[in-house]
């Protein structure tokens, strides 16, 4: 049997422009992901939604959201 999850964070009470620079700094590191997992953003006028996909390890997919996330608070930091 294989562990399959799906975690949603959101990031809200964001202004146009946070969610503008986080997008166009993340995107470009959503390529070559391991198998099995996905990384999705979208956004609406004040949030963002981070869609991380895993099947398998368990440990692979908690990296990658605590890497996206670590990756989020200093764009956030640089931008204040």
């Amino acid at each position: 049997m294989s562990l399959e999850c799906k975690v949603l964070v959101f990031l809200n009470n964001l202004t146009e422009k946070k969610i503008e620079t986080i997008r166009n700094s993340l995107e470009p590191d959503n390529v070559d992901f391991p198998e099995n997992l996905s990384f999705k953003i979208e956004n609406d006028k004040y949030s963002l939604v981070f869609t991380f996909d895993g099947k398998g390890n368990i440990q692979t997919v908690i990296s990658t959201i605590d890497e996206v996330l670590e990756q989020t608070q200093i764009i956030l930091r640089v931008i204040e």
